[in-house]
């Protein structure tokens, strides 16, 4: 059994640090109000959030499952690549996480957003409008509908290492092609060179169905892709670079 390592040790204890404070400090909402990731246009978000919500969790399940894979592919990742380049990955895959998520919500919400300014609801009562989930004039039903579209995406935060543990799943797997994987739900025994990309592909048509396979239908799919993609995209560059002072191994 792979001991753990000195970095997935420490972020461990920090995300259950930060799980515990979520559940016992402010009646569970003064964390979570604070540290989760918010979208940027709702009056919640915090330019910290960009970090603090891959330390965040929303229930025991959700840390459980995280902290298990973190320790199961992260100690093997950084033993082989050192502290400093793991932990490199880990928040790089955690921004590009919340970067390609955040980018997705806007390709959601700006449509009915500039449909609404365009037919003379000003920015302003527009957010307010969807701050206090209040119809402040009288509005068409096509208007409305845009509202009720945009709702879920301003009002949508995100939680969790997971983009952070997809970069690092992904560097595992670029490591170690040949390794077998198998889910909880689906015990067969499958090469990582397979189970990996398999796993982001269904995350990916998650992403843009909503169809759920194997995680809660509130999962931010496209943050899976998103720390899935900056892994690869580091691990490729080191790797093509292994002669120079950029080398991987």
């Amino acid at each position: 059994m792979m001991r753990i390592s000195e970095t997935v040790k420490h972020l461990i204890i920090i995300n259950v640090i930060m799980f515990i404070g979520t559940m016992t400090i402010g009646n569970g909402t003064l964390f979570y109000d604070l540290f989760a990731m918010h979208f940027p246009k709702n009056p919640a978000f915090e330019p910290w959030q960009i970090i603090t919500h891959m330390f965040m969790h929303g229930g025991v399940m959700h840390i459980l499952f995280n902290m298990f894979a973190l320790w199961m592919f992260g100690s093997p990742v950084e033993h082989y690549l050192g502290w400093k380049r793991f932990l490199f990955i880990y928040i790089s895959a955690g921004l590009g996480a919340v970067a390609l998520q955040v980018g997705f919500y806007y390709f959601q919400f700006l449509p009915s957003y500039e449909s609404l300014v365009g037919t003379g609801i000003s920015p302003s009562e527009i957010l307010h409008i969807l701050s206090n989930n209040e119809v402040t004039r009288n509005v068409t039903q096509a208007q409305l509908a845009d509202l009720k579209n945009i709702f879920p995406v301003f009002n949508a935060s995100m939680v969790g290492a997971s983009g952070c543990i997809m970069g690092i799943l992904v560097a595992f797997g670029m490591m170690n092609p040949e390794a077998r994987l198998m889910m909880i739900f689906l015990p067969i025994p499958i090469k990582a060179k397979y189970f990996i990309p398999g796993i982001i592909i269904l995350d990916l048509i998650s992403g843009v169905t909503g169809q759920s396979f194997f995680s809660p239908s509130n999962t931010a799919y496209m943050a899976h892709v998103g720390g899935a993609l900056t892994g690869f995209i580091i691990m490729w560059y080191w790797k093509k670079t292994q002669f120079n002072k950029n080398r991987w191994n």
